[in-house]
C-alpha cells in the first residue's frame, strides 16, 4: 500500500510523541529512581483515617496536568491505585499485595488549583483478595470527578 505524504508525517509525529525525544528526554534522564509515587502523592492531606476508609484532599498541582490543562487521567488512576491500596492496608492485612485489576470511570475534570477530595473504602479484604472503591470529588461542590475500583491479590509471605 502506497503511503501518502500526510500519513508519513502523522506517523513520525506519533513516534516522536511516544519516544519523547529531545529536551523532554534529557530532563527525564535526571530524575531519581522510583520518583513516580512521591511525584503523584506530594501535597496529599489525610483528613480521615479509620479501618477500611480514608478521606484525603489536595489542590491540583501543575505537575499533574495534561495537554488540555486539567488533571491527567494517569494521575487519577495512580491515586486510585495508591489510596485504594492504603484503604485495604487499614484493615490490617499483613501484605501489600499486587494489583490484579484497576478500573476508572472519568466523569468530570479537575483544574489547576482546584481542591479535590479522595475517598477510598475497603469493600472486601480476605485472605487472598482485597477490593477497594475510590472516588475523587470536587471539594467545593461534591461533584464526582472519577470513580475507581482496585482489586489486589494479597500474596502470602513465602514459608521458604
Amino acid at each position: 500500500m502506497k503511503k501518502e505524504g500526510n500519513e508519513e508525517t502523522s506517523m513520525e509525529s506519533v513516534k516522536k510523541f511516544l519516544e519523547k525525544e529531545g529536551e523532554m528526554a534529557i530532563s527525564m534522564d535526571g530524575l531519581p529512581e522510583k520518583f513516580f509515587e512521591p511525584f503523584i502523592m506530594k501535597g496529599i492531606q489525610v483528613n480521615l483515617l479509620e479501618p477500611g476508609r480514608i478521606v484525603c484532599s489536595f489542590k491540583v498541582p501543575p505537575r499533574l496536568l495534561n495537554g488540555g490543562n486539567f488533571m491527567h487521567g494517569g494521575a487519577t488512576a495512580t491515586l486510585v491505585d495508591l489510596i485504594g491500596s492504603a484503604a485495604i492496608l487499614t484493615v490490617g492485612t499483613p501484605s501489600v499485595g499486587v494489583s490484579v485489576e484497576i478500573n476508572v470511570s472519568y466523569l468530570d475534570s479537575a483544574y489547576p488549583g482546584e481542591e479535590v477530595e479522595v475517598e477510598a473504602k475497603a469493600l472486601r479484604v480476605g485472605k487472598a483478595v482485597g477490593v477497594a472503591s475510590v472516588e475523587l470529588r470536587k471539594k467545593k461542590t461534591g461533584k464526582i470527578i472519577a470513580q475507581g475500583r482496585h482489586t489486589k491479590y494479597l500474596a502470602l509471605a513465602s514459608k521458604l
